[in-house]
C-alpha cells in the first residue's frame, strides 16, 4: 500500500485522487485547504529486514507549529518512573494515551487506560487522516513530549503483544526536529540508521521492523526547544 503510495500509483485501498481526500480532511480540520496544503509523498526509507517510510511534510509548518503549542497547553502530560538499581528514577519525557475504550496498553510494566478521544476530539480527526495516508487501522495514540535536548529515549523495539507480531506505527513530528536512530538487533554489520524528523513529518514503521530493528531518540546537548510526537498504533489486550 505505501509503497504504491510513494510511487504515485494506485493500490490496494487507494481511491483515485486519495492524496487530495487527505488534503481536504487535513483542510477542515486544521483550516488550511488552500493550494499550499502540501500533498502527502511517502518516500522509503532503505532497511533490511523492514518496511519504513517517510513523509517529511504531511503537515505544513503553520499547521505543525500550531498543533505543538495546543498539545503543549491541552494534553494532561504525565511523568512516569521506573525502577534502576532499587530506585525510582523519573522517565526523561512525559507521555499521555488516548484511544477507544478497549485500547489497554502495558510498557515499561506499566497498564495504561486509554483518555478518551472526546477529550481532544481533533486527535480522532487527525487519526482518520493518518489512517488515509497509509491504509491502515489505529485504535490508540502515545503522546510523548520531549521539553528540551535533556529529554530522550533509550534503544528499545515496540514489540508488546499487545500490538501483534507486524505491527504498523505511524509518528508524526511536532515541534523541533530531532534525529530518530535504528540500530539492527542482529546484523551488526548493518551500520545505524539516522532519519532526520522535521515538524510537520510522519513516520510509518511497518512490517517486522519492531521484530529485527530497535530504536531511539537520543538526547541533544544545548537544545532548548521542545518536541511532541503522536505515536498511532493498533493495540489489542491480551
Amino acid at each position: 500500500m505505501l509503497a504504491a503510495w510513494c510511487c504515485g500509483e494506485k493500490g490496494e485501498g487507494m481511491a483515485s485522487g486519495g492524496y487530495h481526500r487527505v488534503c481536504m480532511f487535513q483542510g477542515e480540520l486544521f483550516s488550511c485547504s488552500d493550494a499550499s496544503t502540501p500533498v502527502p509523498t511517502f518516500e522509503r526509507i532503505a532497511m533490511e529486514d523492514a518496511e519504513v517510510f517517510i513523509c517529511r511534510r504531511f503537515l505544513s509548518q503553520d499547521v505543525a507549529q500550531q498543533l505543538y503549542q495546543e498539545l503543549r497547553v491541552d494534553v494532561d502530560w504525565e511523568q512516569e518512573s521506573y525502577v534502576m538499581y532499587g530506585r525510582d528514577v523519573p522517565s526523561p519525557r512525559l507521555t499521555a494515551w488516548y484511544g477507544d475504550p478497549d485500547s489497554v496498553y502495558e510498557y515499561s510494566g506499566v497498564r495504561h487506560e486509554p483518555t478518551p478521544w472526546a477529550r481532544t476530539p481533533w486527535l480522532s480527526q487527525l487519526r482518520e487522516s493518518i489512517q488515509l495516508a497509509t491504509d491502515a487501522q489505529f485504535n490508540s495514540v502515545l503522546l510523548n513530549y520531549y521539553r528540551d535536548g535533556r529529554d530522550g529515549v533509550a534503544w528499545h523495539s515496540d514489540d508488546e503483544a499487545d500490538l501483534g507480531a507486524r505491527p504498523t506505527i505511524a509518528s508524526l513530528s511536532l515541534g523541533a526536529p530531532r534525529v530518530f536512530q535504528f540500530k539492527h538487533r542482529d546484523r551488526t554489520e548493518l551500520q545505524r540508521i539516522d532519519v532526520e524528523l522535521p515538524p510537520g513529518s510522519l513516520l510509518v514503521m511497518a512490517g517486522d521492523c519492531q521484530r529485527y530493528w530497535r530504536h531511539q531518540i537520543p538526547k541533544r546537548k544545548n537544545l532548548r526547544d521542545g518536541r511532541i510526537n503522536l505515536t498511532f498504533r493498533l493495540c489489542r489486550e491480551v
